[in-house]
């Protein structure tokens, strides 16, 4: 049972909040592509949009960010992974409480959802929804703190797990992510107001300037006059998910306080250097794998070619909710370059392989294409175990390398040799310290408690 992989956005201070929010939630469309909502604040007049769907088709018409008027708005781009794919999911959420308006995106996954859900319950919670970002607005109700910024401290001292959400109340954005820091979020300033974003590819396309990461524990509540920042936690040794410089941050993006693509070339160097292979050219997997292959070619000195196209016009293959569509977009997604790959030994380079699925297929196109030698390399050691703190996985069960060898995953793919990188040389980072990444998925060693369904971890 997962949750959602999402992208978040808010703008404080700015007479076009909604339009700036829209823009910053097309950049950030590779987080999310299941659905999209805006909520804004006109001096206390709240004004919501939400829709199923791309960000540019929620919004497609012009009229409804005409409606959503104010200098203060969130929003929100989802990829859901649990309970109902429906309306009732979508966020911003909002709520009233003691007259007073509140609203809520969250990018990340509570891993006591169960448990403080159930005690709601008992307590008389109802809830609308299948989401655990609901269960933080049902904390927040209940706290007997008058201020907004107090009630939700209050109510994330009750929650674990990872977290990067973006409160919205009638004057003011409340940004907070958890102790550990697992999912990204950004801090930036726009024409004399503030930008806040899962990523910074969003401040550059609206022209923001990048100020600083919000940072782990850290709650910071934003209005027109300023920053308020508290740290109502403990100080709790860092987790940043690895996975977001592998595979899903944008390499234009600064997340972690790095550049994602310095770490994606390093990765790709690192690779050459472990699994090297003679070879006439050495292709990527597009798009995310791109720039590791740009730093396996420049270590290797291997040319690297564009072998492969791809389809913009399909969805992520690895963050589609079903597992039907996400074969067909196989199918339709990529096209091979035969003239480049004919009569070559190439080696292919792709950020992860996690079913094997999408990769066993390519290796069959690039094949067919003429290849005499496929040589694949992930830019990531094997995935064993699932995450639970908010990036959508396979089961246990399903993901190829907790149950099959390098050699057996090899042959199964069809490939010549096969190669993953190390942990310890995908550690090796330029200025952050090893011990502040999660790495869980290729461990099975997670640094925040995962609760149990049934007694047991829920790794099946």
């Amino acid at each position: 049972m997962m949750r959602d992989k999402c992208g978040v956005f808010g703008a404080v201070g700015l007479s076009d909040a909604a339009r700036l929010t829209y823009f910053g939630l097309y950049s950030l469309q590779h987080r999310g592509q299941e659905s999209a909502g805006i909520i804004t604040s006109d001096e206390g007049k709240i004004e919501l949009h939400r829709g199923m769907g791309l960000v540019s088709r929620v919004f497609k018409d012009p009229a409804i960010l005409e409606r959503l008027s104010g200098s203060i708005a969130i929003g929100h781009t989802r990829y859901s992974t649990t309970g109902a794919s429906s309306i009732t999911n979508i966020q911003p959420f909002l709520i009233t409480n003691r007259q007073r308006k509140l609203a809520i995106a969250h990018n990340g996954n509570l891993t006591n959802s169960r448990t403080l859900r159930t005690e709601l319950e008992d307590k008389g919670s109802i809830f609308q929804t299948t989401s655990d970002t609901e269960i933080v607005l049902h904390l927040v109700a209940r706290s007997k703190e008058e201020k907004p910024l107090s009630a939700i401290c209050e109510a994330l001292k009750t929650v674990t797990g990872a977290y990067s959400i973006l409160f919205m109340t009638e004057d003011s954005v409340i940004a907070a992510r958890d102790p550990q820091g697992f999912r990204p979020l950004c801090l930036g300033k726009f024409n004399g107001g503030y930008v806040v974003a899962s990523e910074t590819c969003a401040f550059d396309l609206v022209g923001a300037e990048y100020i600083r990461d919000i940072e782990p524990g850290e709650v910071v509540k934003i209005t027109k006059d300023g920053l308020e920042s508290v740290f109502p936690h403990q100080k709790q040794k860092h987790a940043y998910c690895i996975f977001e410089y592998i595979y899903f941050a944008r390499p234009d993006s600064k997340i972690f306080e790095e550049n994602v693509d310095k770490i994606r070339r390093r990765l790709g160097r690192q690779l050459a250097i472990e699994h090297p292979v003679e070879a006439d050219i050495v292709i990527g997997i597009p798009d995310s794998a791109n720039t590791a292959t740009l730093g396996y070619s420049e270590e290797s000195g291997i040319k690297f070619e564009i072998g492969l196209i791809r389809n913009h016009y399909v969805g992520r293959t690895f963050i589609d909710p079903d597992q039907k569509i996400r074969d067909l977009d196989v199918r339709v997604k990529f096209n091979t370059v035969k003239g480049v790959l004919e009569g070559k030994r190439v080696i292919v380079v792709d950020d992860s392989i996690v079913r094997g699925t999408t990769s066993k297929k390519l290796i069959k196109l690039i094949r067919e294409a003429g290849a005499t030698e496929v040589h694949f390399r992930a830019s990531s050691p094997p995935i064993i175990s699932p995450c639970f703190y908010g990036i959508d996985m396979p089961t246990k069960k399903e993901l190829i390398a907790s149950s099959k060898s390098v050699e057996e995953t090899c042959k199964y793919l069809g490939a010549d040799t096969l190669g993953y990188l190390s942990v310890d040389g995908m550690l090796g980072m330029d200025s952050l310290p090893a011990e502040s990444y999660c790495v869980g998925c290729f461990t099975g060693k997670y640094p925040v408690p995962v609760e149990p369904r049934n007694g047991k971890l829920f790794l099946e």
